[in-house]
């Protein structure tokens, strides 16, 4: 356990939501990692921990990609989409993250 304790309600914004795709299933049940969006501005101890607040989990190692924003266009206009940041969350071995909601 890390001796470094962050503010709780930092650690609810930190995560956005996770990411559900094909290629993200594919690393979930190969690596055992989830991935999530994450604020831009976070860290790894800070999604280390928010992580594992949030969702009772043992958390191994983060690993984190900064994602650019696709430059689209609009009629004559040229825009930009937002810069964001995910995270693929290693968790150890034994546990799961479960984004299955039964009605």
């Amino acid at each position: 356990m890390s001796t470094v304790k962050f503010n709780p309600e930092r650690l609810h914004v930190v995560l956005l939501a996770p990411v559900i795709s094909e290629k993200s299933t594919l690393v979930a049940e190969k690596n055992d990692q989830v991935i999530f969006k994450v604020a831009r501005d976070a860290t790894k101890p800070e999604i280390k921990a928010a992580v594992e607040l949030l969702f009772k989990v043992e958390v191994e190692r983060v690993q984190v990609v900064n994602t650019m924003g696709k430059v689209k266009r609009f009629g004559r206009f040229t825009g930009r989409r937002d810069h964001g940041k995910k995270a693929y969350v290693c968790l150890k071995p034994g546990q799961e993250i479960n984004f299955a909601v039964e009605a």
